[in-house]
């Protein structure tokens, strides 16, 4: 028993403490909460655009907006970076993480623009159409009747879609940028200990996933106490 514990301070000094390699993960895991929460922010406003124009009457905006979220929901998000950065901008001076921000963008948009859709189609239209009677903009029903609404119907799925975007970033070494995946990984191969170095990474997504989980919800919570 002594030798197991022995040993697994051992594994834990040689691949987070000796030569600071903690602050070597610290940065990878700066790089992969950066490119997951940008990803997930214009992600988001990118996704609300989609919807809006796959929920529209015009037959020319649905159509072109259904093509493109089949497409982007359809392709691989590592077959997407690996295009942007070694095709699209490969003459450019861009920088690879901004590159995956845009990948990730993309992708992520195509999902939440559909979650979204979903949502909205879920709230009953006869709310709508008794507030349009009262005296209410189309606008102003909208966004008093039915978002409120179809944001309590989204949040799970939204939720989930959060933290698959957080591991998808796992993916970016593949373009030269060096996250936390990328960072446990060179950690194990210098150490000679991968399945350590491995698992405090598994460990680590782990905790940024229940970490979303948990703040989803407070923010339900606080909602429950207005």
């Amino acid at each position: 028993m002594i030798n197991f514990f022995e040993g697994i301070f051992n594994s834990f000094y040689k691949n987070l403490i000796a030569g600071d390699a903690w602050l070597v993960v610290l940065k990878g895991l700066w790089v992969t909460i950066l490119i997951s929460f940008l990803g997930l922010f214009f992600g988001t406003i990118l996704g609300a655009l989609l919807c809006f124009l796959r929920i529209s009457k015009i037959k020319v905006l649905r159509k072109t907006s259904q093509f493109i979220i089949a497409v982007l929901r359809g392709s691989p998000v590592l077959l997407l970076l690996m295009l942007l950065y070694y095709v699209a901008f490969a003459n450019s001076r861009i920088d690879a993480v901004i590159i995956a921000v845009i990948a990730f963008s993309l992708n992520s948009a195509a999902h939440i623009s559909e979650v979204m859709r979903s949502a909205v189609e879920a709230v009953d239209h006869k709310q709508l159409e008794a507030a349009r009677m009262l005296g209410f903009s189309k606008p102003k029903a909208f966004f008093a009747i039915t978002l409120p609404q179809a944001a309590i119907i989204a949040k799970p799925v939204y939720q989930s879609a959060v933290v698959n975007l957080i591991q998808w970033t796992s993916v970016v070494g593949y373009v030269t940028i060096t996250d936390l995946t990328r960072t446990v990984n060179n950690i194990g191969a210098r150490t000679g200990d991968p399945f350590f170095a491995l698992f405090f990474g598994i460990l680590i997504y782990l905790g940024l996933s229940y970490l979303v989980y948990a703040l989803f919800s407070i923010g339900e919570k606080r909602g429950e106490l207005k």
